[in-house]
């Protein structure tokens, strides 16, 4: 049976949250995923193999301009099938944008340099230390 593009459904969250662990982004609690994903301007999606999720995204938008990849990740066993593609695909048809933005980890950058991009520097500023 072929992957299903679907909307993100919170009972989707701690399947989300165990894909994130396994690549080491512990900050992605069950918690987090489902409020982050239902978030105002977030559009979300997930792939679906039956019940079971194997892939997710989701996009921030201001909805007329801005769109940003805040995550993209799919299960590891089933990497290298059009399922990253098909969600970001899916994330912009919904979004209704031209384009989005998104940093990447460097291990996926031959992923994004497979896709219709511009490549452009990128930052990832963080709250400055106190004390």
């Amino acid at each position: 049976m072929a992957p299903v593009v679907a909307d993100f459904e919170p009972e989707h969250a701690e399947a989300i949250a165990q894909l994130c662990v396994a690549e080491g982004w512990k900050s992605w609690t069950a918690d987090k995923v489902a409020a982050a994903f239902s978030a105002p301007g977030v559009i979300a999606a997930v792939a679906l193999e039956g019940d079971k999720v194997i892939g997710a995204g989701e996009l921030l938008s201001d909805g007329h301009v801005v769109a940003y990849l805040g995550l993209l990740i799919v299960a590891r066993d089933v990497r290298r099938q059009g399922i990253g593609r098909r969600l970001v695909e899916e994330l912009i048809a919904r979004s209704g944008l031209e384009r989005i933005d998104l940093l990447s980890e460097e291990e996926s950058t031959s992923f994004y340099d497979a896709l219709p991009h511009k490549l452009k520097p990128g930052y990832r500023i963080y709250e400055q230390e106190k004390g």
